[in-house]
């Protein structure tokens, strides 16, 4: 158990804005699967696409600070799909 407190402190202390992004951004996707997976035989899109795309743009912001240079371009791209899915959901 000291072994996974420790491991949350260092991630912590090693950089608290992408902690809080990914700590938000855990909340906000997982929410939206969630919804996906409860609502899939009459998706809710107008919940989970706007949660997805949120929890994207703190992932990309936490990948930058953790300079995770493959993170950052996977979650650049999950940020574009999502912005267009709300573009044709709300466009």
């Amino acid at each position: 158990m000291n072994k996974l407190i420790n491991y949350f402190k260092e991630s912590y202390n090693t950089s608290k804005i992408a902690f809080y992004c990914e700590l938000f951004e855990f909340s906000l996707v997982g929410g939206a699967s969630a919804i996906l997976t409860f609502t899939v035989l009459d998706p809710a899109t107008k919940l989970f696409i706007p949660m997805f795309f949120i929890g994207s743009i703190l992932g990309m912001i936490s990948t930058f600070y953790r300079k995770a240079a493959f993170a950052t371009l996977l979650t650049g791209w999950f940020v574009a799909m999502n912005f267009i899915a709300l573009i044709k959901l709300f466009g």
